[in-house]
């Protein structure tokens, strides 16, 4: 039941990214900055276009990196893993539940850090700093979602026990 409502925030966050790429794609210049040296000049810079292809690229294997388990449970096609989480039990569906809003995290990260870059290019019209907060939200988010992993693979390991 829980992994519904993860799922939906996992294809919410597909189409949050998808909008936050492509809007500030076309607001991007033709070098995108993307690092700064200690005087505050960019150090790095990409062409618009390679920054546009790396971050799908960078969207695309993420996303099947991280939806690759919870898909081979729910296909059956992962025999060891099917056999840990069988159908009916309530570690199946926090399982379940837990990778995709994971997923559903690192798209909305990934577009934080769209967000982030068109932020430092256009510093007239927005100010990086205004959103320090969400910028240091998500990795503490990270680190909750992984945190909440290993409790969930402890609960299951205590109730593997007791049976």
């Amino acid at each position: 039941m829980y992994y519904r409502f993860g799922k939906a925030f996992y294809y919410l966050s597909i189409l949050a990214f998808i909008f936050f790429l492509l809007y500030f794609y076309s607001a991007l210049p033709d070098q995108v900055g993307v690092g700064f040296d200690s005087n505050g000049d960019l150090a790095r810079t990409w062409s618009r276009d390679a920054f546009f292809y790396g971050m799908i690229g960078g969207f695309i294997i993420l996303n099947f990196v991280v939806l690759f388990p919870p898909k081979s449970l729910e296909t059956k096609s992962n025999k060891k893993l099917h056999r840990i989480f069988p159908v009916g039990d309530s570690y199946r569906d926090y399982f379940l539940t837990w990778f995709y809003s994971f997923g559903g995290i690192l798209n909305l990260s990934l577009g934080l850090l769209v967000f982030y870059i068109h932020s430092i290019n256009n510093q007239e019209v927005i100010a990086a700093s205004e959103f320090n907060f969400w910028f240091y939200l998500m990795p503490v988010l990270l680190l909750v979602w992984v945190v909440g992993l290993f409790l969930l693979f402890i609960g299951k390991f205590k109730s593997v026990q007791r049976s």
